[in-house]
């Protein structure tokens, strides 16, 4: 099974829960990339994993013509709805279906991670682009610097180890590595932020539903019973309870823009 097929089966699993619980916590960073982009009725987008679609919906709002495509049809149907005079296409950022130089920007948001071959994928999206046309890429930043990777880890625990050599989730937060990429692919950094997206939810239910909504919850519930999934995510947020019944978490991202 491919990578596309594999991880667009997990992340439709709880689609309507990662777009009500998860999804809205990436406003942040979406509003601090829609600041430099400086979208007009001129640009056309694709956001490529586009999810649910809440960037492709401030990027078109904000002018833009959008095309969003998606491994996962659960979170394309999300899209659909909330976008439904968009084209939203499952494909995979491997294998972009359009022609050379055909999109004056291509977002990437926690989605260029999750391919097979990274560097590929990149490829592909420099392709597409215009000249001059700007790549975006937002991935997690290294572990410690968010609290949400203890959740992450805790689901993983039930997960068999990866095999030998298989690069972790955060491979590419290290110091230095999207930079090096970016180079190698020949396109030049203008921009680099770290940006915060904290989380708060104001019950524990919300937050269970938060992280269910995740691929590696979905895995993780094919190799244990569901039922333990959710004690093993109810256990692994109680360190990040507030008064009552309020979960803090705080987490950063990493923000790179390229251009052609």
């Amino acid at each position: 099974m491919s990578t596309k097929q594999v991880q667009g089966k997990l992340w439709s699993v709880a689609p309507t829960y990662w777009s009500q619980h998860f999804e809205p916590y990436f406003l942040p960073v979406y509003k601090k990339v829609l600041d430099r982009l400086k979208l007009t009725e001129e640009t056309l987008l694709l956001d490529a994993g586009c999810g649910a679609g809440l960037f492709s919906f401030m990027a078109i709002n904000a002018g833009a013509q959008v095309i969003g495509i998606d491994a996962a049809p659960g979170l394309l149907e999300v899209a659909r709805q909330r976008n439904p005079d968009n084209n939203f296409m499952e494909e995979d950022i491997e294998a972009l279906p359009f022609a050379d130089n055909s999109f004056d920007v291509v977002t990437g948001f926690n989605s260029f991670q999750y391919a097979g071959n990274f560097g590929k994928a990149v490829e592909e999206a420099k392709r597409v682009l215009k000249p001059g046309g700007r790549l975006v890429i937002c991935i997690w930043d290294k572990p410690e610097m968010s609290e949400a990777t203890e959740i992450l880890k805790a689901i993983g625990s039930l997960l068999p180890p990866p095999p030998p050599g298989t690069p972790g989730p955060f491979a590419l937060s290290e110091d230095g590595v999207m930079e090096t990429i970016i180079h190698k692919i020949g396109m030049s950094l203008t921009y680099k932020a770290k940006v915060g997206c904290p989380i708060l939810y104001s019950k524990l239910s919300d937050g269970v539903k938060s992280f269910m909504s995740t691929g590696p919850a979905a895995a993780a519930s094919g190799y244990a019973d569901e039922r333990k999934v959710k004690e093993i995510i109810t256990q692994a947020l109680q360190r990040f309870r507030l008064t009552e019944d309020f979960y803090h978490l705080q987490n950063q991202f990493l923000v790179f823009i390229a251009e052609k």
